[in-house]
C-alpha cells in the first residue's frame, strides 16, 4: 500500500482516537470507504448504528443526500432517537442536498468540491467538533450524467490526502453498472459488501489508479 496514505492526517486528540463502528467492523486507519447497496433498507441498517455513535461521542454528521429523499433521510434519523431539526439548530448535522456540494450549479467539478469538503472540515474544527462523519448518496454522479472516469479520478484522487474523518461514500447498486462498480471499489481501501465493512484486497494505490486511468484514455 502507498506509504502516502498510511496515517491520516488530522486531529490527534483522545476522542479521535476511540474506535468507530461500522458494519460490524471497526475502521482502521483507512477511513474512505465505499459501501454497496441493493436497497435503502439495506443502507440505513448499516448506517444508521454508525450514524447514532457519532452522534452521541459529540461529533458532527454531514450527509450529502438526494433532494428528494430528504423526508425519508430525516424519518430515519427519527427512528433512532435523532432530532434533525434540534442538531440542524446547533450545528451538529450538516444536511446537504446534491446542489449544496458536488452539484453546485448544476454541474461538477471536482475542485470545487474539494474545496467545500476542506472548508466544512476547517469549520467543524472550528466550531470544537472532535470528528466529522461524512455520508454521501452518491447517485449525483447518475443525475449529473457523470462519465466514469471523471467519477472514479474524483474517487482516486480522495485517497491522496487522508484524514481522521471517516467518509462513506454509499452507492445503489441498481443505479450503477458492474464494470463502475469493479472500478470504485479499486479506489477506496475499506468496503461495505452485504452490509460488512471489510479491508478491500483489490484497492488500487491513487497514483497507480490515476496513472492506469491516463493510459486509459491514451488507449
Amino acid at each position: 500500500m502507498d506509504a502516502a496514505i498510511d496515517k491520516p492526517v488530522g486531529d490527534d486528540s483522545v476522542e479521535t482516537r476511540r474506535p468507530i463502528l461500522l458494519g460490524g467492523s471497526t475502521i482502521g486507519l483507512q477511513h474512505h470507504i465505499c459501501g454497496f447497496f441493493n436497497t435503502r433498507d439495506d443502507l440505513y441498517r448499516v448506517l444508521l448504528p454508525f450514524i447514532k455513535e457519532g452522534f452521541e461521542r459529540g461529533e458532527k454528521a454531514v450527509h450529502i443526500i438526494d433532494p428528494r429523499r430528504r423526508e425519508e433521510h430525516v424519518q430515519q434519523l427519527r427512528a433512532i432517537g435523532i432530532d434533525a431539526a434540534a442538531k440542524l439548530r446547533v450545528g451538529q448535522l450538516d444536511l446537504r442536498e446534491w446542489a449544496d456540494a458536488h452539484l453546485r450549479d448544476g454541474f461538477f467539478d471536482q475542485y470545487r468540491t474539494r474545496a467545500v469538503i476542506d472548508d466544512i472540515r476547517q469549520r467543524s474544527t472550528e466550531e470544537g467538533f472532535p470528528r466529522v462523519r461524512f455520508i454521501t448518496h452518491m447517485e449525483w454522479a447518475v443525475e449529473a450524467g457523470l462519465g466514469a472516469d471523471a467519477l472514479l479520478e474524483y474517487e482516486a484522487r480522495a485517497n491522496v490526502v487522508p484524514r481522521a474523518d471517516p467518509v462513506v461514500c454509499a452507492y445503489d447498486l441498481t443505479k450503477f453498472g458492474g464494470d463502475v462498480v469493479i472500478d470504485v471499489m479499486r479506489t477506496h481501501p475499506m468496503i461495505i459488501v452485504g452490509g460488512v465493512l471489510q479491508e478491500n484486497p483489490f484497492f488500487v494505490p491513487p497514483d497507480e489508479f490515476l496513472r492506469e486511468l491516463r493510459e486509459r484514455r491514451r488507449a
